[in-house]
C-alpha cells in the first residue's frame, strides 16, 4: 500500500510542480498551522511514552512515531516559513526519566499509552483526508497526502502490536435484527 501511495504522490507531484502557486487560502493556512501545532504537541506525548514504557516493542513503535512526527513537523514548518506564516508556540521538550521512578498512579500503562497514540494517529489520518479535500494548491494537498501515508504505516504497526499484546480496544459487535445466520 505504501508503494502505491508513493507512486500516486510522485505522479501527481510531477504534474503540478510547474503550475503557478497562488497565495495560500485561509483554510490551507489553518490546516497547516493546526497540523504543525498538533504534531509538535504530540512530540511530548511520545517523549513521555518513551520515559514510561519498558516494553521494547512499544518503545520502538513510539520512537518511530516521534521520528516520523518530527520529520513531518519540519516539512510543514519549513513550508510555513517560506510562505511567511507565523508558527505556533510549542511546549518545551520532556527531560529523560527513569520509568521506575514514576508513581503508578501517574504513569500510563503500556496499553493506555498504545491506545492514546493509536487514537491520535486515527485523528491525524482523518484530519489529513479532510485537509486534502479542502486544498486548492496541489503542493499543500500532496504534503498532507505524504503525511497521511506515513501515519497510515505507523497506525498499522501500532494496531498489529496492540492485537498481539491484547491491548486493542474493540467496540461491541453489531448483529442487526433479521440478519441471515452467518455460521
Amino acid at each position: 500500500m505504501t508503494r502505491a501511495i508513493e507512486a500516486i504522490t510522485s505522479v501527481v507531484r510531477s504534474l503540478v510542480d510547474d503550475e503557478p502557486k497562488p497565495p495560500l487560502h485561509v483554510g490551507e493556512v489553518m490546516a497547516l498551522w493546526t497540523a504543525l501545532a498538533s504534531f509538535q504537541e504530540a512530540h511530548y506525548l511520545y517523549e513521555a511514552g518513551l520515559n514510561t514504557t519498558q516494553d521494547p516493542d512499544l518503545k520502538q513503535a513510539v520512537q518511530g512515531a516521534l521520528d516520523a512526527s518530527k520529520k513531518d513537523s519540519k516539512m510543514i514548518k519549513d513550508f510555513l516559513k517560506k510562505e511567511g506564516v507565523p508558527l505556533p508556540a510549542v511546549s518545551e521538550e520532556k527531560p529523560k526519566s527513569n520509568p521506575n521512578d514514576i508513581p503508578p498512579g501517574v504513569k500510563m500503562t503500556d496499553s493506555e499509552l498504545a491506545n492514546t497514540i493509536s487514537i491520535k494517529l486515527a485523528a491525524v489520518i482523518s484530519f489529513c483526508g479532510t485537509s486534502i479535500a479542502q486544498c486548492i494548491r496541489s503542493d499543500v494537498g500532496i504534503m498532507f497526502l505524504e503525511v497521511q501515508a506515513e501515519v497510515l504505516k505507523l497506525n498499522a504497526t501500532f494496531k498489529e502490536q496492540m492485537k498481539k499484546k491484547g491491548w486493542l480496544k474493540i467496540p461491541p459487535y453489531y448483529y442487526p435484527s433479521g440478519r441471515p445466520d452467518q455460521s
